[in-house]
């Protein structure tokens, strides 16, 4: 059989496997296992396991994602995330959809020490979804602001997203996290306007009396904040200046944390078992799944499917902007029934070799697709931060309600995805400068 016929195949066989519900990684190895062995014989097979499972496993760089999330489990075992929203809520509650505006505010203050979509939009659900409830909001659309400002830590460094996508292309990591930074401060400031319009539109998303609080309470809750304004600064100043890697950086995070929540005297001893599990547990399952990618990227390379989608690509006369639009638009529909990991893992060994093949700047990709990521996170129906969301709400929350009422944001989402795609300098100035 064709080699090239054979990493096709290979594509649409992982596909089906996952469609099944076979776990992502086992699906991506079974498939490249037989791939090889078809391809190269059962020698090349085992000598690229060997090798490449133990290269790949062994990089220091590796590191930064189980520090990364220790510190996000730190920082969300010393509940310094409720005194954030709390925060917050002092400052934009007095606003009509003030609750709104501060689940965005806070989201993205987590977000930036915390890498992880899922447990944004499930902590948010805990700590904000009491509130609409009290006040009277709109359970649906609130749920679906949840969920929307939670893949604000898909963009926002320390993102896991983003790391995925640095292992995936070998692009500099440090580089990617803070191309993030403006692309995800744009993002919460659109969320936040498409809040300022529903509930000036739809006056019946949020009551018209609103809660306020006096200057020297708002004044006094800025102190709350600290521990997040000194991990987040600490973290991408270190990354910004080179004083330290990607790495070193998320230690350094990891440690702020643990140290807060003791001076708070909010960490027991089950808490701080308890977040080493969780990150053990998550840090496992993303090794597995970025491995299996690596290896399945090789594979493909082997069987000739890449050079000759390049190549048909060139004959084609694909232009960058027609490459794009595929992209995009292929992001968008299959987001819609694939999770967004797998779609990363399985997607990239195809298309970056025709990002480097057309000039396109390498960083500015990387931002898109996690755009698109973030878009498919909440894009029915098998949205992953809709179904966190109403995971989290214990039952608070339907499926159609939630489906409704995140649509506004879904909107606002594909505006930010064109203004990137339009002003590529949004993505690029900042690592342009480090």
């Amino acid at each position: 059989m064709d080699g090239s016929l054979i990493g096709f195949l290979s594509l649409v066989a992982v596909l089906g496997l996952i469609a099944f519900g076979i776990p992502v990684a086992i699906s991506i190895l079974s498939v490249t296992i037989l791939g090889m062995y078809a391809l190269l014989g059962d020698s090349f097979l085992f000598t690229t396991f060997e090798t490449s499972v133990w290269a790949s496993s062994t990089k220091y760089s590796f590191a930064v994602i189980p520090m990364f999330i220790l510190m996000g489990e730190f920082a969300g075992g010393s509940r310094i995330i409720t005194d954030l929203y709390n925060a917050c809520y002092r400052w934009l509650g007095g606003m009509r959809g003030g609750v709104y505006n501060s689940t965005i505010l806070a989201s993205a203050g987590f977000a930036a020490i915390s890498g992880s979509t899922i447990v944004n939009a499930a902590v948010f659900t805990r700590v904000a979804l009491p509130e609409i409830d009290r006040l009277g909001y709109h359970r649906g659309f609130g749920a679906g602001c949840i969920a929307a400002s939670g893949t604000l830590a898909a963009m926002i460094p320390p993102s896991l997203t983003i790391v995925l996508f640095g292992f995936l292309t070998e692009q500099s990591i440090g580089g990617l996290l803070i191309a993030g930074i403006l692309p995800g401060l744009l993002t919460g400031l659109m969320l936040m306007l498409m809040v300022w319009i529903s509930v000036r539109a739809r006056p019946s998303l949020a009551p018209e009396s609103v809660e306020t609080f006096p200057l020297r309470e708002k004044i006094a809750s800025l102190w709350d904040i600290w521990p997040v304004a000194l991990l987040a600064t600490t973290v991408l100043t270190g990354i910004y200046t080179g004083t330290v890697s990607p790495s070193a950086a998320g230690t350094v995070g990891a440690v702020g944390a643990l140290l807060i929540a003791l001076i708070k005297r909010r960490m027991t001893m089950e808490i701080f078992l308890g977040s080493l599990k969780r990150t053990a547990v998550i840090s496992a399952s993303l090794f597995l799944i970025i491995i299996a990618g690596l290896l399945f990227s090789r594979m493909l390379l082997f069987s000739g499917a890449v050079s000759d989608l390049s190549a048909f690509m060139n004959s084609s006369g694909f232009t960058p902007f027609t490459f794009m639009a595929c992209v995009v638009i292929g992001f968008f529909i299959f987001g819609m029934f694939i999770d967004p990991v797998t779609m990363m893992v399985i997607s990239i060994p195809f298309l970056f070799p025709s990002v480097v093949a057309m000039d396109l700047n390498p960083i500015w990709f990387g931002i898109i697709i996690v755009k698109l990521i973030e878009i498919a996170a909440i894009t029915p129906p098998i949205g992953i931060n809709l179904f966190a969301v109403m995971s989290a709400s214990d039952g608070k929350v339907s499926g159609s309600d939630i489906f409704k009422g995140v649509l506004p944001f879904v909107l606002i989402e594909l505006c930010v995805l064109g203004l990137l795609l339009a002003f590529p300098i949004i993505s690029t100035y900042l690592p342009s400068q480090m």
